[in-house]
């Protein structure tokens, strides 16, 4: 399969170079993949797809477990990779983008055929009318996935295996930040033999994106920042391609009096600062309870105190380097604010000053409201502020006070109460006694509502965005014609009249009484 499409000779020169953001060591180039190039990679995923969908589940899973056999095999190699594209610490490389992806590899390739089972309706009295119906699912076509620097393997690997596994083939666009992550993946499965074509890699920046859609795939799957997704859906829009946005997150925790302060102090630490805060689905408002907040904001401060910062790759590193300077001024220029505005810092603040590479110290905060940027913005960096609220209404309306909606948690002793409030939250996941990480679990569904996007991944829900559900109905009795066919007359007016009146009651029992007139209109005079 081609893991990178090449352009003309006039374009090879156009690259994108990656960086390392904790030592600003050039890690690799990449081509800028022309408009042309990516329309040419389309066509090559079309023509591959045809003889992939044909094959059975079976051939296609056995395909994506060698790729799962390979990727687990190297797996030191490729968290180094990912630790030094992206920041991050190579064991969180591990624990949050390898063994989600490993596991989902393992679930779909044997799940899939199941998952996308026909599926028989029930049709009520159509049905004793010798009718049936069942949908059945079929592959869109070519995927495009146009995926993020914070998690350049775990999300898009997770969407690459849902589709090819449902009989897609799919073009595969990274952030510029990340290519050499995306074209691992492409080595990975060409080395698993998955055939030329079903896997396309363009590398490049916006303007290969934009090419993606103008190449009229037959979905696109996105995940970005709010502004992106709409322009990506606005593009998409032109030509009727749908489209799932994985959008930003603005995700609160709370925090009831009847809570384990202790683990709920070690979440709220992990859910602010894993990824150095970069996931949309972080931990970037908290909220505890007045009579417990002293306490909690104590061993939340300790907790974050013992971290250790520093480059990745280097072993017991807690937290790494964020991935993009433009990132870490967002973080700053938000900290900055909500000190200008009262709020105080309790730890961190500031760009860490004894690394050179773009490092924010992780950072607490107390003082805030929601006048402040720092509660309303997606800050995508080390930072968890801390407010108080007194009652579990003025939680849960803190909690949606937001355009965002990707996930939120309740921490409680009390299940029962942590569900109850659970379900008053808007967001497209609420946890209890969790965070984060259920984008993790390949079998439930991940997305958000409000500004956090549409559409989802993951799980069967995720599966059925990637095929098209067709309805296939069947009538057994082919010697009968239907009662409401031509021709019409006083006595069929009478028995239209009667199946509104029984027949759309869903009883046996009440349109038994038109029988005499049924039979009439089919065996007799019209």
């Amino acid at each position: 399969m081609s893991v990178q499409t090449l352009p003309s000779q006039v374009e090879q020169s156009r690259e994108i170079v990656s960086y390392d953001p904790a030592t600003g060591e050039e890690l690799g180039r990449a081509t800028l993949c022309s408009p042309e190039a990516v329309k040419q990679a389309v066509n090559r995923a079309r023509t591959a797809q045809l003889a992939w969908a044909a094959l059975s589940f079976r051939q296609r899973a056995r395909i994506i477990l060698r790729a799962r056999k390979l990727m687990l095999s190297e797996r030191d190699e490729i968290a180094r990779l990912v630790s030094r594209e992206t920041g991050k610490p190579a064991a969180e490389a591990v624990s949050m983008e390898i063994v989600p992806t490993l596991d989902a590899m393992h679930y779909f390739a044997h799940a899939s055929e199941n998952l996308l089972r026909p599926q028989k309706i029930d049709i009520g009295q159509y049905g004793m009318m010798g009718r049936s119906s069942r949908i059945v699912f079929k592959p869109l076509g070519v995927i495009g996935i146009i995926s993020p620097w914070n998690f350049p393997l775990a999300t898009p690997a997770d969407e690459v295996v849902m589709a090819l596994m449902a009989g897609n083939a799919v073009v595969l666009k990274p952030s510029e930040l990340t290519p050499l992550i995306a074209l691992k993946i492409g080595e990975l499965f060409s080395r698993a033999g998955l055939p030329e074509g079903l896997l396309e890699i363009v590398t490049g920046d916006g303007t290969t994106g934009a090419a993606l859609i103008d190449a009229r795939v037959d979905k696109i799957m996105f995940t970005g920042s709010v502004a992106t997704g709409k322009r990506v859906a606005e593009a998409a829009a032109k030509y009727l391609t749908p489209v799932v946005l994985e959008l930003g997150g603005k995700d609160p925790m709370i925090v009831l009096e009847d809570a384990d302060l202790a683990n709920a102090a070690r979440g709220a630490v992990w859910g602010a600062f894993a990824n150095a805060g970069q996931a949309c689905a972080s931990v970037e408002r908290c909220y505890v309870q007045e009579a417990i907040a002293p306490r909690f904001i104590e061993q939340v401060v300790a907790e974050t105190k013992a971290l250790k910062q520093g480059v990745g790759t280097d072993e017991a590193v807690d937290i790494g380097a964020m991935s993009n300077e433009r990132q870490l001024r967002i973080v700053a220029e938000q900290v900055n604010d909500a000190q200008q505005h009262g709020a105080r810092v309790l730890t961190g603040g500031q760009r860490a000053a004894n690394l050179k590479g773009l490092f924010y110290e992780p950072t607490i905060l107390t003082g805030v409201d929601h006048r402040m940027a720092i509660m309303r913005d997606e800050t995508f960096g080390p930072v968890l502020p801390v407010m108080t609220f007194k009652t579990d209404d003025e939680a849960v309306e803190l909690a949606n006070d937001s355009v965002y909606g990707l996930t939120a948690s309740v921490w409680t002793r009390n299940i029962a109460r942590g569900r109850r409030i659970a379900e008053r939250i808007e967001a497209g996941t609420v946890m209890v006694n969790e965070v984060v990480y259920t984008h993790g679990i390949a079998q439930t569904p991940w997305g958000g509502v409000k500004d956090s996007g549409y559409g989802r991944t993951h799980g069967r829900m995720g599966l059925l965005e990637l095929v098209s559900p067709r309805h296939i109905h069947v009538n057994r009795l082919s010697f009968l014609p239907d009662l409401w066919w031509f021709r019409y007359s006083r006595q069929a007016g009478r028995l239209f009249g009667g199946l509104a009146r029984r027949f759309t009651t869903g009883s046996l029992l009440h349109t038994s009484l038109l029988l005499p007139q049924i039979i009439r209109r089919l065996f007799g005079r019209r």
